[in-house]
C-alpha cells in the first residue's frame, strides 16, 4: 500500500493491554480471553518486560475438551501459564509503519504482535486492527466509488490521474497503488472517490487515453 500518509502502530494499537504473569493459570486465562473477547495474551513480569504470550489456541491444545469434565481437566486448568506460554515473540515498536508490520504479520502468519518501548509493552496490534485500519485508510466504509486504472510504470502517472479527477471537482477518498502482476511495466491505480455515479470521470480518463479497468461499464472500452 503507498500513498502520501503514513500511519504509524502507535495511532491503532490496543494501549489497554490485558496481560497475565507466569504465574498465572490457564483458567485466569480462560476467564479474561471470554470476558474482554480477546484471543491473545502477552505474558509479562513485574517490570513490564514481555517475557511470553499466550493464545485460544495455544490453551485449546494444552486442555481436552470441556465436554469432558473430569477430575483431570480441573487440574489441567489449575497449571501455570510458563507451561504454555511461547517464548519465541516477534514484537513491534509504537513507531513502527503499520505497512510494515502488516507485512511482518503477514508473512510470519501470526495473529498479533505485541508493542515494545524501552523494552516494556506498551500495546498490542492484532489482525483485527489491521483490517479496521485498512478499511478507514481506504475509505471503504464510506459512500462513494472505486475506480481502477492501469498506467504505464513510470513517474507522473499518478499526478496525470488525480488531475483529471480534480477537473471533476471530485473529493479523492484514498489512493492504492501496486505493480501489475501480469506486465511489470505497468501498475495499478486504485482509487475511491467521493461520487456514487463516477461516469463522468471515467469517460475523462478514457478520453485522456488512460485504460479503465474498473468499473468496465457497458458501452465503454477500456
Amino acid at each position: 500500500m503507498k500513498g502520501d500518509i503514513k500511519v504509524i502502530v502507535e495511532e491503532i494499537m490496543r494501549k489497554n493491554v490485558v496481560a497475565l504473569s507466569k504465574d498465572d493459570i490457564i483458567a485466569n486465562a480462560i476467564r479474561l480471553m471470554n470476558e474482554n473477547k480477546i484471543r491473545h495474551l502477552p505474558i509479562i513480569d513485574e517490570n513490564q518486560h514481555l517475557i511470553g504470550l499466550v493464545t485460544d489456541r495455544d490453551i485449546r491444545d494444552a486442555t481436552p475438551s470441556i465436554l469432558f469434565e473430569t477430575e483431570k481437566f480441573k487440574e489441567l486448568l489449575q497449571n501455570p501459564l510458563e507451561m504454555i506460554m511461547r517464548t519465541d515473540i516477534i514484537t513491534g515498536h509504537p513507531l513502527d509503519f503499520v505497512e510494515e508490520v502488516s507485512a511482518i504479520i503477514y508473512e510470519h502468519r501470526i495473529g498479533c504482535l505485541p508493542i515494545l518501548k524501552d523494552d516494556k509493552l506498551v500495546g498490542i496490534v492484532t489482525e483485527t486492527d489491521l483490517l479496521r485500519t485498512l478499511v478507514e485508510l481506504t475509505g471503504a466504509h464510506q459512500p462513494g466509488s472505486q475506480i481502477e486504472i492501469k498506467v504505464p510504470n513510470k513517474a507522473g502517472m499518478l499526478s496525470e490521474i488525480t488531475t483529471v479527477i480534480r477537473n471533476r471537482k471530485a473529493n479523492i477518498q484514498s489512493v492504492l497503488v501496486y505493480p501489475d502482476k501480469s506486465d511489470e511495466k505497468y501498475k495499478i491505480i486504485v482509487l475511491r472517490v467521493q461520487m456514487m455515479n463516477p461516469l463522468s470521470i471515467i469517460q475523462d480518463l478514457q478520453d485522456a487515453g488512460h485504460q479503465v479497468l474498473w468499473p468496465n461499464t457497458p458501452g465503454q472500452s477500456s
